[in-house]
């Protein structure tokens, strides 16, 4: 995806994200501050910030926070949420064109987003813009998912009205994509020590709230979008008011070389 697909990409849906994704567990957090050895006046530069899931998180414990954001949807909505927080600027720009601040922060920070960055940028910048022994912090809450029989069962809507959603990875699959994405940190040359903690997490979600948050694995247009959901409806409430959802959640902390 390109920078100007990515500009736009969660913008039909930027006002429900916050609420529609699981937020990052505070234990995970914790232990990247620690692991990052975040004194309270340190500096984090934030790439790629959403609407702000994770940076409220990290707000909350005082830190200095520069916040870079490409969706001007997304934007908007990460100012609101942190609106409380003096200490935190959100910056309507994405890391690419970024004017790069060399050597002026503590560590840089991307939940569920470094991945957008093209590999030949995110790992080189984001050590040019840490102070010597800075880290870098990736926290990922991979795809939540149903149990795999409630999966078979609404399968076929998937592949009826949006086939680019029907996929299920399970546990496995999510621990081998975690593996993937701490070691091309380790192969960039930029960053070592990499420690990793993931979790296993697991989610109730009301039915109205589950389609919420299947609006936000990709685009839709309306009247798919419809249809989709009028089928998935009537598939899973013959299971019950709720549908119960698991995904692995992880942080991967890794000191700058040099």
């Amino acid at each position: 995806m390109d920078l100007e697909q990515r500009r736009n990409w969660y913008s039909p849906v930027a006002d429900i994200y916050y609420n529609a994704r699981p937020h990052y567990p505070k234990a995970l957090v914790d232990r990247s501050v620690a692991l990052a050895q975040l004194a309270s006046d340190a500096s984090i530069l934030e790439v790629g910030c959403g609407p702000g899931n994770a940076t409220v998180a990290f707000a909350q414990l005082g830190f200095s926070m520069t916040c870079l954001e490409p969706n001007q949807d997304f934007c908007h909505l990460a100012r609101q949420n942190c609106d409380r927080y003096p200490n935190v600027m959100i910056c309507n720009t994405a890391f690419e064109e970024w004017e790069l601040e060399a050597k002026q922060f503590n560590a840089v920070l991307s939940a569920n987003a470094f991945h957008w960055i093209p590999p030949e940028i995110r790992y080189t910048k984001a050590a040019a813009a840490m102070r010597d022994n800075g880290f870098l912090i990736l926290l990922w809450n991979l795809t939540p998912e149903p149990k795999y029989e409630v999966y078979q069962a609404i399968e076929e809507v998937y592949q009826a009205y949006a086939p680019s959603f029907s996929h299920y990875e399970g546990a496995e699959v999510q621990a081998e994509i975690l593996q993937g994405f701490g070691q091309e940190i380790l192969d960039s040359g930029c960053f070592r020590a990499l420690v990793v903690e993931q979790t296993t997490c697991e989610v109730t979600y009301r039915l109205d709230d589950y389609l919420k948050l299947v609006s936000t694995f990709g685009k839709l247009e309306p009247p798919t979008k419809e249809l989709l959901f009028a089928a998935l409806r009537k598939k899973l409430e013959k299971l019950g008011e709720h549908v119960q959802l698991t995904f692995l959640s992880a942080v991967q902390v890794a000191r700058k070389n040099g």
